[in-house]
């Protein structure tokens, strides 16, 4: 009874691609996940540097606020004691979330390498703006 449903197979009916066209859709693949850890890669970059041009900022406030008295500490007034651990907090926040950063970008600098390495024939010229470039042998 099935074999009624059977649609009549032909000699040819079966075609794969060629190979060039397999390459490009390798190196397409290859491309969006380049292009993917590019743009976080740049991105965590681009939060590392931020962050540290306002951590250096908020340092030299607080180096302002404590003064350079050896005994300055005993006559500060509360809210100035205040401020001063204001500052310090968002200072141990922002070296916190640096240290985390530097960690974030050298994992993405690792994947990066590491698909470079597993696709050596990967052509970055027509991936990025030109920043990185690699021929393709």
């Amino acid at each position: 009874m099935f074999r009624f449903f059977r649609r009549p197979q032909a000699i040819n009916d079966f075609k794969a691609r060629s190979p060039e066209r397999d390459l490009e859709v390798d190196r397409l693949r290859a491309g969006a996940i380049f292009r993917a850890i590019e743009d976080a890669l740049q991105a965590a970059k681009a939060e590392h540097a931020g962050l540290t041009a306002r951590v250096d900022e908020v340092l030299a406030r607080a180096a302002v606020t404590f003064g350079n008295d050896t005994d300055e500490y005993l006559t500060r007034e509360a809210e100035d004691s205040r401020n001063q651990d204001t500052l310090g907090a968002e200072i141990a926040n922002g070296q916190r979330r640096l240290s985390e950063l530097a960690q974030t970008i050298g994992h993405f600098q690792f994947l990066r390498t590491a698909l470079l390495t597993r696709f050596p024939d990967f052509n970055l010229a027509n991936t990025t703006t030109g920043s990185i470039a690699r021929a393709t042998t």
